[in-house]
């Protein structure tokens, strides 16, 4: 099954040139705008996720369809509930499944890669990791409770639209509802903050009402700085996409108990022996 996000690259491409051009015309001095190699390289992790991530969503169905197979209800598609179900649960699925990638560093090491830009913009939501295997457990439960798998991946590929369109500077923040409600780019800007007031917040996906829930969120304050806390200044799209797995190896080589070789990879990312986590 070919992923329905997959259909619309090309209008996320066609409206990455359109605010790359504004930005050109309609300059802001308080916005970083674009640059060449960092934009060539967030389009470079995007077209590779997607050559990884096609025939791996093969192995995503096959094991969605065993799952519902072995479920002991079926919900049907025609109903509007069960969408609605789908929805929310998608959703929370999405905020765990954010929330772990940041908070364990070898599942932190598939999704720095899309927080190694120093830009924000609508490029930057194209910066995807190479390795979405670390996906998948996530998911798996809604198989399990009975939603159809193609509902799943159709699902997910809306999410993933919507937040295509978080990541620009050019979008203010909205109707107090909505930035109540949904994540926004003003609510997403502030995830993709280095600030240490912004680190490990809002990780809802289209919804911000689980963050609000389980007191994850931050609304958008002072200026953000995007990047990591430590960047990695290269453009290279293998470094970007491997180097904290490398970074981890090191660690964990390096290390001198196995209870700290653990740490270092299943604590947050930053720690080490002796430190808070």
């Amino acid at each position: 099954m070919i992923p329905a996000v997959i259909y619309a690259i090309p209008a996320f491409v066609l409206l990455v040139v359109v605010e790359a051009l504004s930005y050109r015309f309609l300059p802001d001095d308080d916005e970083r705008g674009y640059e060449v190699r960092d934009t060539a390289t967030s389009l470079s992790m995007g077209a590779g996720s997607q050559v990884i991530g096609v025939p791996w969503k093969a192995v995503t169905v096959v094991l969605y369809a065993g799952l519902y197979a072995v479920s002991p209800w079926h919900l049907p598609a025609s109903s509007g509930w069960t969408w609605l179900l789908l929805f929310f649960a998608d959703d929370l699925a999405y905020y765990v499944f954010h929330r772990a990638h940041h908070r364990v560093r070898v599942l932190w090491a598939s999704h720095v890669a899309h927080h190694s830009s120093v830009h924000y913009n609508l490029s930057t939501a194209l910066r995807q990791s190479w390795t979405p295997m670390t996906t998948l457990p996530f998911w798996l439960p809604l198989a399990l409770a009975g939603l159809p798998p193609w509902m799943i991946l159709l699902q997910q590929s809306i999410s993933l639209g919507y937040q295509f369109f978080l990541h620009t500077e050019r979008v203010d923040k909205l109707w107090r509802p909505v930035e109540l409600l949904f994540n926004t780019p003003s609510h997403h800007r502030v995830h993709h903050g280095s600030n240490n007031v912004y680190l490990d917040r809002n990780y809802g996906g289209i919804l911000i009402i689980w963050d609000r829930l389980l007191r994850t969120f931050e609304p958008e304050g002072e200026r953000v700085v995007y990047g990591l806390t430590k960047n990695i200044a290269t453009y290279n799209p293998l470094r970007v996409a491997f180097h904290e797995y490398a970074a981890a190896w090191h660690d964990v080589r390096s290390a001198r108990r196995w209870r700290d070789r653990v740490g270092y990879l299943f604590r947050p990312p930053g720690w080490a022996p002796g430190a808070e986590g």
